[in-house]
């Protein structure tokens, strides 16, 4: 923080003053219709209120309020000491983040995109994610790194990537990422209070879908909560008895649309959302298929060695008695992302999740 000095009154004498602090404008409250970004901001925007050792750090977040606004108006409610704009060197945020946790702050980082991570890996996977470990338990990295991730916006190179299976197998990080506004806005809260690293993954393609958001709803402890309110359990999204797909992120949107669709022709789907990557809560989807038979993973990155193929190894060792069909994955290609006119081929859409469905009720 900036200290001025004034002389004032004799020769040699000197008061100190600090810039007075930003003032802080009253909460929302109630239940409003938010989009994502806009919840996601909220969130940040709470934790900042309620703890003066949270800080944002990132390219651009500062008065520009991020490449998606995700932070707009947070630099100049809560000041630059606390949303810092960086400069443009991944490796270096992370650092400077790792720094400021091990001398008693809560960073969030912001990586503008999911292709621009890589510069910070080493920082993430060999630092972060090991300090816990390394110091037998004494240190504790409580960091959470922001990455709008997937695809669906038309961008170019370097900007639809997938890489949350690189993370998650990555032990020591927490691996999260919500699908509406509402688990947005609780999510990125419990990420921030969690005492571990947390790699936050946010849908950029839903960033402006709309959905109900209560603000005033108690924050659920980040671990070891009731299923479904904490950051390390999946939720039922759509209850269902036929067949159950498992999506996070951006394809839950997708798989809810198939159950619809699947609704039309008499049959009946059970979407689970996954909210957590690591640790993966195999519990929630084991109960599920143990009822329904049949079991179908969906998400954008590409399926070859994805996380439903974790999901698959899991639920077949789990449910191999309750089986009627293989599980199933959808995915993307095993193929560097495409420009944007081809995107809509290569995610995974509507028609090639029903495909699935059908494939896996034919058994």
């Amino acid at each position: 923080m900036t200290v001025t000095s004034e002389r004032t009154g004799t020769a040699g004498s000197t008061t100190t003053s600090s810039p007075a602090a930003p003032a802080v404008a009253p909460f929302p409250t109630g239940t409003q219709r938010l989009p994502l970004a806009k919840a996601i901001n909220l969130g940040l925007r709470r934790a900042l209120a309620n703890d003066p050792k949270v800080l944002l750090m990132g390219e651009d977040i500062g008065p520009l309020g991020g490449v998606f606004r995700v932070t707009d108006g947070l630099h100049a409610e809560f000041g630059g000491d606390r949303v810092v704009d960086t400069p443009l060197a991944e490796s270096g945020i992370v650092g400077t983040a790792i720094g400021l946790a091990l001398r008693g702050y809560r960073p969030v980082c912001e990586i503008q995109f999911d292709g621009f991570v890589f510069p910070a890996f080493d920082q993430i996977t060999t630092q972060l994610a090991k300090m816990h470990y390394r110091s037998q338990g004494r240190l504790r990295l409580p960091v959470v790194i922001r990455i709008p991730f997937g695809g669906g916006i038309g961008a170019v190179e370097h900007h639809s990537e997938s890489p949350e299976v690189l993370f998650a197998h990555t032990a020591g990080l927490r691996v999260v990422s919500p699908s509406t506004p509402a688990e947005a806005f609780t999510m990125i809260q419990q990420a921030i209070a969690s005492p571990d690293p947390v790699i936050f993954l946010e849908p950029k393609g839903r960033y402006w879908e709309k959905g109900d958001v209560d603000l005033d709803a108690p924050l659920p402890a980040p671990h070891g909560a009731a299923a479904g309110a904490d950051l390390d359990h999946a939720r039922v999204v759509r209850p269902g008895s036929d067949l159950t797909v498992v999506a996070y992120g951006p394809t839950v949107a997708t798989a809810l649309k198939a159950a619809d669709a699947a609704a039309a022709e008499g049959r009946s789907l059970e979407v689970i959302d996954l909210r957590t990557l690591s640790p993966l809560d195999t519990d929630t989807v084991a109960a599920s298929v143990r009822r329904t038979g049949r079991c179908v993973v969906v998400h954008e990155a590409p399926t070859l060695y994805g996380t439903g193929a974790e999901v698959a190894a899991r639920i077949t060792e789990a449910c191999f008695f309750h089986l009627e069909a293989p599980v199933l994955r959808v995915g993307g290609f095993h193929a560097p992302y495409p420009v944007a006119k081809l995107e809509h081929d290569y995610l995974p859409g509507l028609d090639r999740l029903l495909d699935a469905v059908d494939r896996a009720l034919a058994f």
